[in-house]
């Protein structure tokens, strides 16, 4: 009895593979490109660590930068500044002064020092209470701490110094900020040098993983003229090298993780005595989360690049004979 055939039996086998197919060939792919990592364990060893602190550099010089920075944030004060009013102006005349000043859009907190607090504070840091006594009159003036706001620049902050000098009641401006914003400054040099150096390491990275995938097809390649002898096309013998890229990558950037969280802990104690010096209880930052994926993600993402360009160049210059 012939067999009766219907449309699903037109249908070429290719039609008939699902997403489940597509995963499983995929899966399939990655892991046997991570066993022939894994029996070469000394050679995929090399290779993963070299990447690892190629990754971790940049990694650990931001972690160092945003630890400075957060430290570097409780400097606020260091922006403030002293108005020394005229002496001889009244308590309440200060107060008005500084309420006024206080409601500029450019200041952010005016504190007023009475010239008697100021006189009793000086007493009891300096040691000359007796010397003061003597004094027929107190020398010092009402003073105003001035803080600016946050949204202020270099410039802004030397035009809201001069505007309150020019004030009839004010005798003096003293600010000492520069070594604050030179400090800054220096910051984002850093952070920009980061940055670049991270490109560069980076592409180092690339170019690491490619010349390994280079010699793994140089050393596959009587196995990569058969498949493609049998029908197998570019992408599907490229695939396990672009698994192997993968598999370096995730390797490295896990890597760089370990190395910057040990170097860590290496500091952790040295940093809590010297911040116990300053009666401080500041540690030190770590990665967060997004920071740890994107590192990984990175070396993921390099892998993926450098075994692509390398399969993609020599692929095609391997043809059966």
């Amino acid at each position: 009895m012939a067999v009766r055939e219907t449309p699903a039996n037109w249908l070429p086998v290719a039609g008939r593979r699902g997403p489940g197919t597509w995963l499983r060939r995929h899966a399939a792919t990655a892991v046997g490109a991570l066993g022939r990592l894994a029996r070469q364990p000394f050679a995929s060893l090399l290779t993963v660590l070299v990447i690892a602190v190629t990754l971790a550099l940049p990694a650990a010089l931001h972690l160092a930068i945003r630890n400075v920075q957060v430290l570097s944030g409780g400097w606020a004060n260091a922006l403030d500044f002293a108005v020394y009013l005229v002496e001889g102006t009244a308590v309440a005349d200060a107060e008005r002064i500084a309420e006024l000043v206080g409601r500029r859009a450019d200041v952010e907190s005016v504190t007023l020092i009475p010239a008697e607090r100021a006189l009793a504070e000086f007493k009891a840091v300096s040691g000359f209470g007796a010397a003061l006594d003597a004094l027929p009159e107190n020398p010092l003036p009402h003073t105003l701490v001035v803080r600016p706001s946050a949204a202020n620049t270099e410039a802004s902050i030397a035009l809201l110094t001069e505007e309150l000098g020019s004030l009839p009641e004010v005798d003096l401006v003293q600010a000492d900020t520069e070594w604050v914003r030179r400090f800054h400054a220096i910051l984002e040099i850093l952070e920009r040098a980061v940055s670049i150096g991270a490109v560069l390491l980076a592409a180092a990275i690339v170019v690491i993983i490619g010349n390994t995938i280079r010699l793994d097809i140089q050393n596959r390649r009587d196995e990569i003229e058969v498949t493609k002898l049998i029908g197998a096309s570019n992408g599907f013998v490229r695939r396990p090298f672009l698994y192997s890229g993968a598999w370096y990558g995730l390797g490295g950037g896990v890597g760089a993780l370990l190395l910057v969280a040990y170097g860590l802990h290496a500091l952790e104690e040295p940093a809590r005595r010297l911040a116990g010096l300053y009666d401080s209880d500041y540690t030190l930052l770590a990665l967060g989360p997004a920071e740890s994926a994107a590192i990984v993600g990175a070396g993921v993402a390099l892998g993926l690049v450098g075994s692509w360009l390398a399969a993609a160049r020599h692929m095609r210059a391997i043809e059966p004979r």
